[in-house]
């Protein structure tokens, strides 16, 4: 009678299980969201290390504008972090980044549509309401990891200017 060593098969039914149950890589983070987060670090809005972005572009709310809502998490729950309102526009056939408001939020049962800006945006109540719903939003979409080699130039790139610009 033959006996037959388990221990092959053990292995490779292991290696199975562990192949099945590896989380999908992630996805390169989009050129539009690659753009802000290099205008936002060369703004010094964001320092440059490694972000935790997520992103949305709104074309409703300002008729005939795009608008990129950026959210940069300050922690993994997704309940802290910064939100970043910035046009774009096209200058012959690329983007430009126009960074036009900024608030740091905490995601809480009180303020704005469970939103508390701990250093709110400038604007009013229609402001906060709009960046409230798109930390809501994106909050619902994926994420993004951004390194420094994520946001160096490419040559879609048009430039980056910010309200905070000198007049």
């Amino acid at each position: 009678m033959r006996i037959h060593n388990p221990a092959p098969l053990a292995f490779l039914s292991l290696l199975f299980t562990v192949a099945l149950n590896v989380a999908p890589a992630q996805e390169q983070a989009p050129t539009l969201l690659r753009g802000a987060a290099h205008c936002l670090v060369a703004k010094s809005f964001l320092q440059p290390s490694a972000l935790d972005l997520g992103y949305f572009v709104d074309t409703r709310s300002w008729p005939g504008e795009r608008v990129l809502y950026v959210v940069s998490y300050t922690d993994s729950s997704q309940f802290k972090g910064y939100v970043y309102t910035i046009f774009l526009s096209q200058r012959h056939g690329r983007h430009a980044y126009n960074i036009q408001n900024n608030a740091k939020f905490v995601r809480r049962i009180t303020g704005t549509q469970g939103v508390d800006f701990v250093e709110p945006p400038l604007g009013g109540i229609w402001t906060q309401e709009h960046l409230a719903a798109a930390i809501l939003r994106i909050g619902n979409l994926p994420r993004f990891a951004l390194t420094g080699r994520d946001w160096k130039m490419d040559p879609s790139f048009d430039g980056c200017h910010s309200y905070t610009d000198p007049q």
